[in-house]
């Protein structure tokens, strides 16, 4: 499936009745113990109050898949709450998001990374499976960050 990077920040998402749509739809559709809030425009708009944003595939003007983004204090994107809709998991859009993404930061020498302690072991697996690998923390960490070595990293040089 030929997805495209959009990135959704709290001014695209005021904007777009579009993109409020979709990227709600995309959480609606998550399994409930991905969901870390019971209703999604709380948890959508909590992200944005963070100054996150959302890595989203784009396919035929609709957003498929989306990953929350925060930046750490040394230019890293912190990744959570991947997400596809449901009527496309299984063809490929989560993986094909996470190589766009992984594109982009090894375009603006970043590092992606992925904190690890309640994923589960499926998705722990994809992740090996994409080139990210554990890490040590090299950083105290910000309020809100793991405070933990518990995570994945992928280089700029997509190895991990």
């Amino acid at each position: 499936m030929p997805v495209t990077l959009h990135h959704v920040d709290q001014a695209r998402w005021e904007a777009d009745e579009q993109v409020r749509l979709d990227l709600v739809r995309i959480y609606q559709d998550a399994p409930q113990e991905r969901m870390p809030t019971p209703t999604v425009e709380p948890f959508i708009e909590q992200h944005f109050a963070g100054q996150h944003f959302f890595a989203c595939a784009l396919f035929n003007d609709r957003l498929l898949g989306a990953v929350a983004v925060q930046e750490g204090q040394d230019r890293a994107w912190w990744l959570s709450e991947l997400c596809v809709r449901k009527t496309t998991r299984r063809r490929g859009v989560g993986s094909r998001l996470m190589a766009l993404l992984g594109e982009q930061a090894k375009q603006e020498g970043r590092v992606l990374r992925i904190e690890t302690s309640t994923l589960p072991l499926a998705d722990r697996v994809l992740l090996s499976k994409l080139g990210y690998r554990p890490m040590a923390n090299p950083e105290t960490p910000a309020a809100g960050m793991p405070a933990t070595s518990d995570f994945v990293e992928l280089d700029p040089q997509g190895k991990g």
